[in-house]
């Protein structure tokens, strides 16, 4: 069903976005740019927003920025990451900033390991390259809730992006956080940040100006004092709507580039033009075809806006993974459920390994041909991947086991994952059903994957993505376990349907039309503390026997040829479910595509040649019986049609 433009998703505007060329648009003449300074250097700098250029000490720059995501990248890789940025031809790297990896759990803040956004801007400015933040809280991204974190919902009258007291009062408090971790690193204190985003494609949601205003009031509150400015589409009531008197406005497009700037000219003129995000690629969705863009057509369009003095934020310079259970979803108001993949490749310039594709030769080419005065790093090399052999996992335990270290939550009526204090993961339902009889399980909402199980065997699955809610039961004579494991598949990150994102079973489920109640529960992360494994393990693992249809942990242990060579693990063989290497979750895996295989970092792989046993460990949470339960390292990715 389709929407007026003001309303259309975010997905479906960088879709059509990318087919349209910036070939013929009438442009101004550019100012002659000079370099950006090099932050490494260590001597000061300002930078400001003139009537058509940005300024670095007074002279036009044209900023050359490309996204990465600290959180989708290992922090052992960062640096490789941002020199090759650097290499390429930018002076700039922009990232959002998660509010959901800061705050996983209220009131408990991680700013360590890949969580650790000032290490990460102070690596960019040892590399040469400027910051440009994005703190949201709001940041959309494909990723779960938006980077919201699921505990917002555990009252369920909260309504997040609103002026709601319940969302704006830990809203604020993030936001205050971030200013701790960053304020000192900004370009006013000898740092490498020059620019902070105010929320994020507002206009694509909502115009309450109070709200807007409270965002940016936030931020200096947090003791930012660069230059603000806010990102939206370019249609009317997106650049009205996110826009802020006296904040410098960026455009993505949703249509072409020539009426991108002529909306936003109608806004805000004189200022510099700037693409806040330019698509280069796209995500992936489960059970959708795997998309690619042309290297030639995105280089085209890069050199336009080079030639023309148009800043640019490419989107993604390196989109990396969505480990664990972050990635996010798209929904709109006619129920279509779309769950974006493990791999947040986007065709990009860097590939999810970090390894130049085309598209960096070719956007290279385009930065040395319009900036020929400066001259550039020497480019990279292409780092070689490993395939490792298959490898064969045993069974190790099944659900009915693992649940049986862990207390239940007891109630009438089932909770909500957020109120049994769940952000992410699975929990598992269980209630006692009497037979004989026959009739229909009704779950009224699947938020967002449900498997069935009678007497711990599987005997259905219900899928939110396919508008499935009911299945049919037979049930013998006498007393029986009704299970219902719900996965949390994720939460919308765009649009207004992201308002209604509980997940778990959100409604008393019914069977022959009537009530079930008495329930246990259990919350089920998965986390390494609640796996009970991880790099120091040393419990042996317990080998169980496979039984068809019960929900099983497989494991196995094994050695690298090399642990400085990443690999993609072929999961082709095992449905659906969940990998961890060494405590770490690699993400899901699913047998509908088009992914099928999972990146590893070789830096979450352990040296293990000089002990009798191999040291790294695979633990598979398998939702499916494997057709065959191999694993095997592969040196690219597998994708297949979905």
């Amino acid at each position: 069903m389709s929407k007026p433009l003001p309303s259309l998703s975010k997905p479906f505007l960088r879709f059509f976005s990318s087919f349209f060329a910036f070939a013929g648009l009438g442009a101004r003449a550019a100012t002659p740019s000079h370099p950006a300074p090099d932050p490494s250097a260590g001597t000061s700098h300002t930078f400001a927003v003139g009537d058509t250029d940005f300024l670095f000490d007074g002279k036009p720059v044209v900023l050359r920025s490309g996204e990465i995501h600290y959180p989708r990248t290992p922090h052992e890789y960062w640096r490789d990451r941002l020199r090759k940025a650097k290499a390429m031809g930018l002076n700039t790297v922009c990232t959002y900033i998660f509010w959901n990896v800061h705050e996983a759990a209220r009131g408990k803040w991680d700013f360590s390991g890949e969580a650790d956004v000032a290490q990460f801007c102070r690596i960019a400015k040892e590399e040469g390259l400027w910051v440009i933040i994005r703190p949201g809280p709001y940041i959309c991204t494909e990723w779960d809730f938006g980077g919201y974190p699921g505990w917002l919902l555990a009252d369920r009258t909260t309504r997040v992006r609103t002026t709601d007291p319940k969302f704006m009062a830990p809203a604020r408090q993030y936001i205050l956080k971030v200013g701790e971790q960053l304020r000192e690193l900004q370009i006013t204190h000898g740092g490498p940040i020059i620019m902070v985003q105010v929320e994020n494609e507002y206009g694509s949601f909502g115009s309450d100006a109070a709200f807007k205003k409270a965002h940016a009031d936030w931020l200096r509150e947090a003791g930012f004092n660069v230059t603000l400015f806010t990102s939206d589409g370019p249609g009317a009531d997106q650049l009205r709507g996110g826009s802020l008197p006296g904040i410098t406005a960026t455009v993505n497009f949703g249509s072409s580039a020539k009426g991108a700037f002529a909306s936003l000219k109608k806004f805000h003129h004189p200022a510099p033009r700037m693409i806040g995000e330019f698509w280069v690629g796209w995500f992936d969705a489960w059970g959708k075809k795997h998309i690619t863009t042309r290297a030639a057509d995105k280089a085209r369009e890069l050199d336009w806006a080079l030639r023309n003095g148009v800043s640019v934020n490419i989107y993604m310079f390196h989109g990396g993974t969505n480990f664990g259970f972050m990635a996010g979803a798209n929904g709109n108001q006619c129920n279509d459920f779309a769950v974006d993949t493990t791999s947040y490749d986007y065709s990009a310039a860097l590939d999810e390994a970090g390894n130049p594709t085309d598209k960096y030769w070719r956007f290279r080419e385009v930065i040395q041909k319009n900036f020929h005065r400066e001259k550039l790093p020497p480019p990279p090399e292409a780092k070689p991947l490993q395939n490792l052999p298959p490898m064969r996992l045993t069974p190790m335990l099944n659900l009915d086991t693992f649940i049986s270290a862990f207390t239940p939550i007891c109630a009438d009526e089932p909770k909500s994952m957020e109120e049994l204090g769940q952000s992410l993961g699975f929990t598992l339902y269980r209630t006692t059903v009497r037979g004989p009889l026959e009739g229909t399980l009704d779950l009224a909402k699947v938020r967002d994957y449900a498997v069935v199980l009678l007497d711990g065997r599987r005997v259905g699955v219900l899928d939110r993505r396919l508008n499935q809610h009911k299945l049919e039961l037979t049930i013998p004579d006498n007393a029986h376990t009704l299970d219902i494991l719900v996965e949390n598949l994720a939460r919308i990150n765009f649009g207004r349907d992201m308002l209604d994102e509980i997940k778990g079973l959100v409604a008393t489920p019914t069977l022959a039309g009537k009530k079930l109640n008495g329930w246990e529960m259990w919350p089920l992360p998965l986390d390494s503390e609640q796996l009970g494994y991880g790099a120091t393990n040393t419990t042996p693992r317990k080998v169980t026997p496979a039984v068809p249809g019960k929900i099983t942990f497989w494991h196995t242990m094994f050695d690298a040829a090399d642990t400085k060579r990443d690999t993609f693990l072929d999961m082709s063989t095992w449905g659906k479910g969940v990998v961890w290497v060494n405590g770490h979750n690699l993400g899901r895996f699913w047998n509908i595509g088009p992914q099928q295989s999972l990146y590893l970092p070789a830096a979450w792989l352990l040296e293990g040649r000089d002990r009798e046993t191999p040291r790294n460990e695979i633990i598979v949470l398998a939702l499916d019986d494997p057709t065959e339960p191999l694993v095997q390292g592969l040196d690219k990715p597998l994708w297949v049609s979905a």
